[in-house]
């Protein structure tokens, strides 16, 4: 199964994000964007790919280490920027980043011990993915309006382990499907 670790946040600070995609939407060329929606909304710590099934629970296992270890932690959805030249546009993050990147390096590493092939290491970056191209597309108008955002802040409570069930149908726009597979607290957090 294809999978991915995750910080999901809550439904009031999706809510937020929202809005402030709602007005990026408006904005002339817009529409040559695949505009991602709340539901799909994450932080990704690590992305696994493809995982054989029974290398599943010697992840999770890891994974539900890896939380425990891991104080929660403040964060806020903040900024914007882009990947591809242009063809991710993306929300940053703003809080305790050191913690966040603590806890990307402690699932990659979980994946690594696991037996998951994870490629080369490359230093993690904080984003939240509002909208993809398969073209360069021009963003700097959507980064700029990003720049200014600010959503609530909100305590990380939990790692999720994901799994993307990938569009078959071949309908033009149709997203990924996200389900949370499992999720463990963080240490100190209940």
């Amino acid at each position: 199964m294809r999978l991915f670790a995750a910080v999901v946040p809550p439904e009031d600070v999706t809510h937020g994000l929202a809005a402030e995609v709602d007005l990026l939407r408006a904005l002339p060329g817009a529409d040559g964007l695949r505009w991602t929606g709340r539901p799909g909304w994450h932080f990704t710590l690590a992305f696994y790919g493809e995982v054989d099934d029974t290398l599943v629970p010697d992840l999770s296992d890891r994974l539900e280490r890896a939380a425990h270890r891991t104080p929660a932690f403040p964060l806020a959805v903040a900024g914007g920027g882009q990947f591809g030249h242009g063809r991710a546009l993306w929300a940053g993050a703003s809080g305790d980043l050191e913690t966040l990147r603590l806890l990307a390096d402690r699932a990659e590493a979980a994946a690594r011990k696991a037996g998951v092939p994870m490629g080369e290491h490359r230093r993690y970056k904080a984003h939240l993915t509002v909208a993809r191209s398969r073209d360069s597309v021009d963003v700097r108008p959507y980064v700029a309006a990003l720049a200014e955002y600010t959503g609530p802040t909100w305590t990380v409570a939990d790692l999720a382990l994901v799994r993307s069930n990938l569009p078959r149908s071949g309908v033009r726009g149709e997203r990924p499907r996200y389900e949370t597979v499992a999720h463990w607290p963080l240490g100190g957090a209940g």
